[in-house]
């Protein structure tokens, strides 16, 4: 399915942060690829935030570093603001979406159809999915719904992700899914936030040592989330 392979491994990092920068060199020492999910109008921002106790930085790559950052992965959507889409308007959602989408190509010349769905909760739901597919360039949007599972799926625009990777059964479903037969399609999607590291939610150490976990397997193709889903 992918280049004559059955099982594919993909990331997914939201929000543009400068932490992406030293999980890029995790990724890349690792031959792994990941999609990065942007919000193009908080590009350049300084703030922080309080998470599991800690307050970590949460700075926004500068619109200018956005090409060379990213190079070697995808960039994709986010929305222009970060707001929950559920409580938007249609005129509002395609705003946030498409012009998030246009001035991301912009950046980094190149094509954008991917997305991420912004805030927690309850983030996404059938009526914005069907905006997203009818008024946008959008081609795909993932949600932060864990399915710990390896199927692919027909909904590419609620697209739920195998693992959040700050979650207790990120090894377990790794060594699940190494061990598994490539007789048929199966995903390892995985997703979070590289701030997240920071906080120690889950460290450093350990992401890498997952990455390491993994990598390099003849039988496993590893791409971005555009390269696997579409």
């Amino acid at each position: 399915m992918w280049y004559g392979k059955n099982k594919a491994i993909t990331f997914s990092f939201d929000d543009g942060v400068t932490q992406d920068i030293r999980a890029i060199e995790i990724l890349d020492k690792y031959g792994l690829k990941a999609t990065f999910n942007l919000n193009s109008s908080l590009l350049g921002l300084k703030s922080s935030l309080v998470r599991n106790g800690r307050e970590v930085r949460h700075d926004k790559i500068s619109p200018s570093e956005v090409r060379a950052v990213y190079a070697g992965h995808e960039v994709a959507v986010h929305t222009l603001t970060h707001p929950n889409l559920t409580e938007q308007s249609e005129e509002t959602i395609v705003h946030q979406v498409e012009r998030d989408r246009l001035t991301l190509e912009d950046l980094t010349g190149r094509e954008v159809v991917g997305m991420a769905y912004p805030c927690g909760g309850v983030n996404n739901d059938d009526r914005v999915a069907e905006i997203i597919k009818r008024r946008t360039g959008v081609k795909y949007s993932r949600t932060i719904t864990s399915s710990h599972d390896f199927a692919p799926q027909k909904n590419l625009f609620r697209f739920n992700p195998t693992v959040y990777y700050i979650e207790d059964d990120l090894f377990p479903l790794a060594e699940k899914f190494l061990a598994e037969k490539d007789d048929e399609p199966k995903i390892l999607y995985v997703w979070g936030h590289t701030y997240e590291m920071d906080a120690e939610y889950i460290s450093w150490e350990k992401f890498e040592s997952f990455c390491q976990l993994v990598s390099g397997k003849k039988d496993i193709f590893y791409g971005t989330n555009r390269e696997i889903l579409l």
